[in-house]
């Protein structure tokens, strides 16, 4: 694998703790950090120095907020809703416009941030840009197709009328995560204003920044600012607090504390959308292009250094092709080039954190001890950055290896033989996962046939996982203890509202009428419904 060096200047310079040395350097400019947290709820005084992992580089303290700052964020947005709701569709659809432009407008600002904040090499910050803006303009394009007043069918032609409205929850508490900062800081919020609501956000406190900044986007696109509240904290404590208070909540992250948030929102009865983990198969059957699966499996695995919810950790290769798709793709994967810098030379950042580099080195070492074989990788890069990890191939993964069915979340795969399709699917489906699935194949037919036998909200045939979640029309999410709930399409929004339905009956009851007795209207009733069947309507 080709080694990155890190940048100079400030991501090696400087000590680690700014606040207790004047000549400490920072990888921002300190006003500009404090233009960004301003807009946090925070009365406590309290704040949480966050460092990149660019070379441990200092970056900001963060005011923290505290159940009482999140009461209050919720009381700013209600009061802001209502006329936020009153607002008409086509001028909510237009800021949106408007904030697909700023983002291309002003990527280099955002790819920047979102590097110094996760570490991800720059290629994987810039596609949230581009996830962000393509949701923002689907949404804005189809607001009337999902939002509009619909005409359904009445009970009697004529005589009834009846429609469904789509009224807004009212204040969605969003609960975000650290991997991509910028696409899931606001691409379940933007339908969410859309259809009307406000919005509490709480994004992970790594990435706190890079969420401020969309905060602002937002703003200059025309939002009103009352109606995107954001809060910074400790989950347990601040997530609590949204929960409590929310109309609706919105999360991304491990399945245990989606668990904790969804028996929250069962005992107030309010709505939820979970995604939540998953240990995602890629199958390469027997027909398969081996150097173009190979190619999109480097990408499936190694994109954002593994830390994505799509990303590839199994992968089940059919026996004909085995030996020559391993080759291939260990020959990518040693190829790619590894840093912890702003460059776009760079193919594979940096892990996150040290617990994810922890959790990481502990599932690769745990495999080995017990008889896996490390094809690449398999090592701690300090040289390159405190948290960087080789991209990993491992082969020989057993059921007693920690790898082997928990999320490792990192840049670590295990491969598998498999000798029939029904073999390969039953071993896709195996586990309690079912988010993301890849399937490769020459004949596109077949692998969607396949892909109806395989147990996860989205399967790409021929692609990693860009082909759905770049399909904005597409419902989005997992299946089993991969969540609830979908992002996306008509799903997307539509969660975040309340489905009413209004009907006008014109001319005659449904009711006996003129002294009519009870079973003379249930005869006339019954003829009525024998007609209408015969007629065909529904």
């Amino acid at each position: 694998m080709t080694e990155q060096t890190p940048a100079s200047g400030p991501v090696t310079d400087g000590p680690a703790d700014p606040e207790h040395d004047a000549t400490a350097a920072y990888g921002l400019d300190r006003s500009y950090v404090a233009s960004l947290t301003r807009r946090l709820v925070s009365t406590t005084g309290g704040t949480v120095a966050v460092a990149s992992p660019i070379g441990g580089t200092p970056l900001a303290h963060v005011p923290q907020s505290s159940p009482a700052d999140v009461v209050e964020a919720f009381a700013r947005a209600r009061r802001a809703q209502a006329s936020w709701a009153a607002t008409s569709v086509d001028d909510r659809s237009a800021a949106l416009l408007r904030l697909h432009d700023l983002l291309l407008d002003r990527q280099e600002e955002l790819i920047d941030l979102v590097v110094w904040e996760s570490g991800k090499a720059r290629k994987d910050a810039y596609l949230e840009v581009a996830h962000l803006a393509l949701t923002a303009r689907y949404y804005a394009r189809t607001a009337h197709e999902h939002l509009d007043t619909r005409r359904v069918g009445g009970m009697f032609p004529v005589l009834t009328r009846a429609e469904v409205n789509r009224v807004p929850k009212g204040v969605v508490g969003i609960i975000s995560p650290w991997n991509y900062p910028l696409t899931m800081a606001l691409c379940d919020g933007i339908p969410a204003l859309l259809a009307g609501n406000a919005v509490v956000s709480k994004p992970d406190a790594q990435t706190v920044l890079t969420a401020l900044l969309a905060a602002q986007l937002l703003e200059e696109a025309g939002f009103p600012p009352e109606t995107w509240q954001v809060v910074a904290g400790p989950g347990p404590e601040v997530g609590g607090a949204i929960v409590a208070n929310a109309d609706y909540v919105c999360f991304t992250g491990s399945t245990a504390t989606g668990r904790i948030i969804a028996q929250g929102c069962a005992e107030r009865l309010i709505g939820c959308s979970l995604e939540l983990g998953g240990k995602n198969p890629m199958l390469v059957l027997r027909d398969a292009d081996v150097h173009r699966a190979a190619e999109g499996a480097t990408r499936a695995v190694f994109s954002n250094a593994g830390q994505l919810c799509v990303s590839m950790e199994r992968l089940f290769v059919a026996d004909q092709v085995y030996d020559r798709f391993v080759d291939a793709f260990v020959s990518r994967t040693q190829a790619m080039t590894l840093g912890a810098s702003h460059d776009w030379s760079v193919d594979m950042g940096s892990l996150i954190s040290q617990a994810q580099l922890d959790t990481v080195t502990r599932h690769v070492e745990d495999a080995v001890a017990k008889g896996a074989r490390v094809l690449t990788g398999g090592r701690h890069r300090p040289d390159l950055g405190p948290y960087v990890f080789e991209p990993t191939i491992l082969e020989g993964v057993a059921a007693d290896m920690e790898c082997f069915g928990k999320e490792t979340f990192g840049p670590v795969v295990s491969l598998y033989r498999f000798h029939s399709e029904d073999e390969a699917v039953e071993r896709a489906n195996h586990g309690t996962y079912g988010l993301n699935a890849s399937v490769w194949t020459r004949d596109t037919a077949r692998g969607r046939a396949l892909a109806h036998r395989i147990a996860c909200g989205t399967v790409n045939v021929n692609e990693a996982y860009g082909a759905t979640f770049g399909s904005l029309g597409a419902p989005m999410g997992g299946m089993r203890e991969s969540g609830l709930g979908r992002r996306q399409g008509a799903e997307g929004i539509h969660r975040y509202t309340e489905a009413q339905s209004v009907a006008v009956q014109r001319l005659v009851p449904i009711a006996p009428m003129l002294g009519m007795s009870e079973e003379t209207h249930a005869k006339v009733m019954t003829g009525a419904l024998r007609l209408l069947n015969k007629l065909g309507l529904p």
